[in-house]
């Protein structure tokens, strides 16, 4: 299952990430139905690296016409931030069956706030860095996509549910 061998891949790189959008919100215990996997990375050329290793095991490649060299380099990935309002930049596997993945390159919250506050989830064996539901809300409101507000809603009803 490519979700698990994603995982494991990242795991396997040692990169530093944070699941976010609705794969996260599942985890957490709201039902919301997706078709890609989100996630936020440290924005170094070290880990950068690390993921297109994993990537590329994966047999992954960018969306956009570049190369992984260039998605791996940050000070690339920051013009294209300023100059082409850049906020993600999504991989696709070859295997037809396997969901988009999408990297959050400029989000609202700082990586290194939302690592500090990460959870760990286990799913067997594997380790899936879990952004805190504090940071999703954040990284959600204000979008202006319904989507967005009903994934608020919901994580702050399970907040209130967990009494947090």
């Amino acid at each position: 299952m490519f979700y698990l061998d994603l995982f494991r891949a990242l795991e396997h790189e040692n990169i530093r990430y944070v699941l976010i959008g609705g794969l996260a919100l599942n985890i957490h215990g709201v039902e919301r139905a997706t078709m890609d996997i989100d996630l936020m990375l440290a924005m170094d050329t070290e880990n950068l690296e690390a993921f297109c290793r994993a990537a590329d095991s994966l047999g992954m490649t960018p969306l956009l016409p570049v190369t992984m060299k260039d998605f791996a380099n940050p000070i690339t990935l920051q013009r294209w931030v300023d100059e082409r309002n850049l906020l993600s930049f999504s991989f696709r596997s070859q295997e037809s069956s396997a969901p988009t993945v999408d990297i959050l390159v400029h989000p609202k919250v700082a990586f290194d706030m939302a690592w500090a506050r990460h959870l760990e989830k286990d799913l067997g064996s594997i380790h899936i860095r879990l952004a805190h539901i504090d940071d999703l809300i954040a990284l959600k409101t204000g979008t202006g996509r319904q989507r967005d507000m009903s994934d608020v809603a919901a994580l702050e009803r399970l907040k209130t549910l967990r009494g947090e």
